[in-house]
């Protein structure tokens, strides 16, 4: 069976994270604007990029590659149309994370976005090492109560199937995972949301 997300539209999940009530898709192109410039990096890579959302902010005269990794092809295919500017720099790949983690270029920066939680850990330590970054940039959702992870909208159901690949998240394991791999946190910062969730980012550096 295919991964969820090949079946997520683009259209449904950017409006559903974008909606007043969620709030995920503002909050993350700010958090973007300061991972691309928080390092000192010619060449980054975003995990799970989407439909590109935060990829305006990537700095030309600073970097020389940027690699945006999704399981989803129309995702990529929407990204190279909306960034055609970037075209020079910016290169797409479809790119199963939990099997096919092999495949992935090095970049110095490793960018993971709410990504984490639908591949789980040890592959996301697959994926650090085959990249070998330099530095780690995360960020995880945390739901501060006790609702559903996916907050309630008029898309919801696009999303059915997530809980087949979803993977709670938790600050220390993550850091714990990272520590096993020889990454040191070196920041911590959290952004509350609507509905009783918060965006958690976790930068570590390679020891």
């Amino acid at each position: 069976m295919n991964n969820p997300w090949e079946e997520i539209s683009l259209s449904d999940y950017e409006k559903h994270m974008s909606l007043d009530s969620v709030k995920q898709l503002q909050t993350m192109n700010s958090v973007m604007k300061d991972q691309f410039d928080a390092f000192p990096v010619k060449s980054a890579m975003v995990l799970g990029v989407a439909g590109g959302n935060g990829l305006e902010h990537i700095n030309t005269s600073k970097y020389t590659s940027v690699y945006g990794v999704d399981i989803n092809e129309k995702y990529l295919q929407a990204v190279s149309e909306r960034y055609k500017h970037l075209s020079v720099i910016l290169q797409c790949l479809r790119i199963d994370l939990i099997n096919e983690a092999d495949k992935l270029p090095e970049a110095q920066l490793l960018i993971a976005n709410l990504m984490i939680e639908y591949i789980g850990y040890k592959a996301f330590q697959k994926a650090v090492l085959k990249t070998a970054a330099e530095y780690v940039s995360c960020v995880i959702q945390i739901n501060t109560d006790e609702k559903q992870w996916v907050s309630d909208s008029p898309y919801l159901h696009a999303f059915d199937r997530l809980d087949e690949v979803h993977n709670q998240m938790d600050e220390k394991a993550l850091t714990d995972a990272m520590n096993e791999i020889g990454y040191s946190k070196i920041m911590q910062t959290s952004e509350a949301l609507p509905n009783g969730k918060a965006l958690v980012r976790l930068d570590y550096k390679r020891q």
